[in-house]
């Protein structure tokens, strides 16, 4: 179905390729997991699949790629569309109507399927994705997640053979996630749909999958059996971590295998204390919220919100898409609306302080990072936040490089990887040391890597007296950095307490960890300390 063939891909002005000698076969009905560091080029792989790389892009291709007999070189991307179904990183920038279901019957209209059908395919996607009350809804009204689920649907309705997406499930809470895996997995299995997917949540997606492949950072790609590769990758899931700790042949790849095969473990954990986590290291708290209310119309959005954000302390703000998070970071920050209730940051309310000011106490990363990003290069957005921050030269710089590795400074922001933007957004807010940081959805996008370097960076944050928020669905990112946790559900907070306490009881937030070997375990470096402790 898919045969890339010798492929090297140099973008106009690269010093190097950024993919080198690809050779690929994909067979039909196969679902492929593309994985690899933060800004390797895996988004160029995928591009390839559908013309977009070099059609869009530009840049000098060798070799050839061949989709369903069609060579991508002799075709268009908009003549490859009833080919191969493509979903990016944004769905915003792939929207072109303005509701729901305007957007799911969009690309059936461009291919003249009969109306009739459309109908049907319209309903059975809103079905099939748990969308159907969001019919009506404007895109732009729409959390990131919900516009990620759209964005998936717009693409399934039109049948396409060959389904290409790209991170599909990073800002979809882990129940919805699971929902979209799995109906990827039931196109595959009974339609005999080819689906090719970029993910660095390998937790979710590698149960599902058939062929693993590996996009290196010298732009080198390896294809194998998941359970091969994963053997001696260094990006690799929890779950995977903890077999290869425990030593367990074969590795497990779901956590039903991971149960089956802990029963030792399991009993050499038993009476062993969780190893201790870092205390806050002084008192007082430093935003303090109470009654907070944001409605959208007549729609209420946020509904009473008290919230404690104490120093030293990291913590997680969960909840299925659309609960409210981001409104309420938005409202705590002080950019977004409030219409009730009060927020005090070190006794003053952010809405009512100057820009400057309000970034010296509150500092803010969105969802969509590139939002803060309108500089012309990296250098230009590194050096502007040194000098607003009034941070020595390069602290942003060395920031970047902590979370991205190394970035061409000449590079212009909007070129970058979507991870890469977000590495940059955060290096820029984190100059200027803020006593409180608010961060949304800050793993969309980021290898393993450069999630501990991120995990490493808000712990020192908290080791220096500031209080961390982190509005996310990446619950293994919440059991490594968290202390406190709190749950979102229809604009309320329905729980809040002990990071132990929320994930561990519960079945959709719990890490891989926590299902394999039961509470109080929560990641594979608690396991690894206990032991080591034992001894």
């Amino acid at each position: 179905m898919i045969t890339v063939d010798g492929v090297t891909m140099t973008y106009d002005g690269a010093a190097r390729p950024v993919l080198r000698d690809v050779d690929l076969h994909v067979d039909e009905g196969e679902l492929v997991v593309v994985t690899g560091p933060t800004g390797a080029g895996k988004s160029s792989l995928l591009g390839l699949l559908n013309g977009l790389v070099p059609h869009f892009t530009g840049g000098h291709l060798e070799g050839s790629v061949t989709v369903a007999g069609l060579r991508t070189e002799d075709h268009p991307p908009r003549e490859l569309a009833a080919t191969v179904g493509w979903v990016g990183q944004d769905p915003q920038a792939g929207f072109v109507t303005d509701t729901v279901e305007e957007e799911l019957a969009y690309g059936m209209e461009q291919l003249g399927v009969d109306p009739q059908a459309m109908r049907r395919r319209v309903e059975e996607t809103l079905d099939l994705l748990g969308i159907a009350d969001l019919r009506a809804r404007s895109l732009r009204s729409l959390s990131g997640g919900q516009q990620q689920r759209v964005a998936i649907g717009a693409v399934l309705t039109m049948h396409p053979p060959v389904l290409v997406l790209d991170e599909p499930t990073s800002a979809l809470d882990p129940t919805s996630a699971e929902d979209v895996l799995a109906t990827l997995a039931r196109l595959v299995h009974d339609l005999g749909t080819t689906v090719v997917l970029a993910e660095h949540r390998l937790e979710r997606v590698v149960p599902f999958a058939d062929v693993l492949v590996h996009v290196g950072t010298d732009g080198s790609v390896t294809a194998g059996a998941p359970a091969t590769l994963l053997a001696t990758s260094p990006i690799a899931p929890p779950i995977v971590e903890l077999g290869r700790l425990a030593g367990w042949e074969p590795l497990p790849l779901t956590v039903r295998e991971a149960r089956r095969a802990s029963q030792t473990l399991r009993k050499e954990l038993a009476g062993l204390p969780v190893p201790a986590r870092p205390q806050p290291g002084r008192d007082g708290v430093l935003l303090s919220a109470r009654g907070v209310e944001v409605r959208y119309g007549p729609l209420p959005a946020v509904r009473g919100v008290d919230i404690d954000l104490p120093a030293g302390t990291v913590t997680a703000l969960m909840g299925r898409n659309g609960s409210g998070k981001s409104t309420l970071l938005w409202a705590l920050q002080g950019s977004g609306p409030r219409h009730g209730g009060d927020v005090r940051v070190e006794g003053e309310d952010p809405a009512r302080l100057s820009r400057t000011q309000a970034r010296r106490r509150v500092g803010m990363v969105p969802q969509t990072a590139s939002d803060l990003l309108y500089l012309e290069s990296v250098a230009a957005e590194c050096a502007a936040a040194d000098a607003e921050a009034d941070a020595a030269e390069g602290t942003c710089t060395a920031l970047l490089t902590r979370l991205a590795g190394t970035v061409d400074p000449a590079t212009n922001p909007r070129d970058l990887s979507e991870g890469q933007k977000l590495a940059l957004v955060l290096a820029v807010q984190l100059t200027a040391a803020p006593r409180v940081m608010l961060l949304d959805e800050p793993t969309r996008g980021l290898d393993y890597t450069a999630k501990e370097a991120l995990a490493e960076i808000l712990r020192e944050l908290a080791a220096d007296g500031a209080a961390v928020l982190v509005a996310t669905h990446d619950v293994e990112f919440v059991a490594t950095v968290a202390d406190r946790a709190a749950v979102m559900a229809q604009g309320e907070v329905i729980t809040a307490g002990d990071v132990h306490e929320v994930l561990a009881t519960s079945p959709a937030f719990a890490p891989q960890v926590t299902k394999v070997l039961g509470d109080p375990w929560l990641t594979v470096r608690d396991v690894r300390v206990a032991l080591e402790e034992r001894q």
